[in-house]
């Protein structure tokens, strides 16, 4: 990549990051929303499964989730300045925040005004992160392992968080990553057994042994083969019989036109006699 496109991405990156820092609030889970469209919408430097990817990566290594984020899509994109530019404009916005108010903070912590601002903060963060989960949920494969690991998981967080259960969601996390390590597994080998499967039967055919659709084939086959032999036998004793009938036709017309001798005087002496 020319130099002048690397930096032009790293500085994309920077003000991207810079922005999606400044405006999110309530966390990682909150950001993934604005990183989807902005990453995959809008500049189209992650596909949605990646993103899927990030967002698993990010969450399952130690640290905060928007600066993993930050940090995996910046070096995915850009290498390692864009890892760290990204990371310093996911950061920044925060840090600036923090040193502005840090000063004031004990004056403002008990304005009635402030506490329903971040009462409507709050809320919306709920939202942004109920839209995340929405999108992530879009980008998941639609089959049954992924519902079956989703259902069980959701059920454990919820009885983590209601403190019915204690389970950090680290192990969480690390028990679906076992589960679909194992499930990929057991999908190989189904995958190599087939494969064998079918390599024997090619192997089978290539070496003359019929398998079962070349028989059926055959004896599809062998009856239309004496069916042709029926027809043509069929054909020439017809063309026999015929010929026969014309030549016995042709006989009896011939003895029809015979002329007929008149009886002799002795034949009608005899016939008078019996008559009498």
């Amino acid at each position: 990549m020319p130099i002048k496109e690397r930096l032009k991405k790293i500085l994309d990156l920077f003000l991207c990051f810079l922005k999606i820092g400044a405006f999110t609030f309530g966390g990682g889970y909150a950001m993934v929303s604005l990183v989807q469209r902005d990453m995959v919408e809008k500049k189209k430097w992650l596909t949605e499964r990646e993103m899927v990817d990030v967002i698993a990566i990010a969450e399952s290594t130690p640290g905060v989730i928007a600066l993993n984020t930050a940090t995996y899509v910046g070096a995915k994109i850009a290498g390692f300045w864009g890892s760290l530019f990204a990371s310093i404009g996911a950061m920044l916005p925060s840090v600036i925040v923090i040193l502005a108010i840090y000063p004031v903070i004990q004056l403002f912590g008990e304005n009635q005004y402030v506490k329903w601002a971040f009462l409507g903060i709050r809320a919306c963060v709920s939202a942004l992160i109920l839209n995340a989960t929405y999108k992530i949920s879009k980008m998941n494969e639609k089959t049954v392992v992924s519902f079956v690991v989703t259902g069980v998981a959701l059920v454990l967080a919820l009885l983590s968080t209601f403190e019915v259960i204690k389970l950090d969601m680290v192990f969480i996390i690390l028990g679906a990553a076992l589960f679909g390590i194992i499930w990929g597994i057991i999908g190989r080998q189904r995958k190599k057994k087939k494969g064998t499967a079918a390599g024997e039967a090619q192997s089978a055919v290539e070496h003359g042994a019929p398998d079962e659709e070349s028989a059926n084939v055959k004896e599809a086959d062998k009856p239309n083969g004496e069916n042709e032999l029926n027809i043509a036998d069929n054909s020439d004793y017809t063309a026999d019989r015929v010929n026969a009938e014309s030549a016995a036709k042709e006989s009896d017309v011939k003895d029809d036109d015979a002329p007929v001798s008149e009886p002799s005087e002795d034949n009608k002496e005899d016939d008078g006699n019996a008559i009498s």
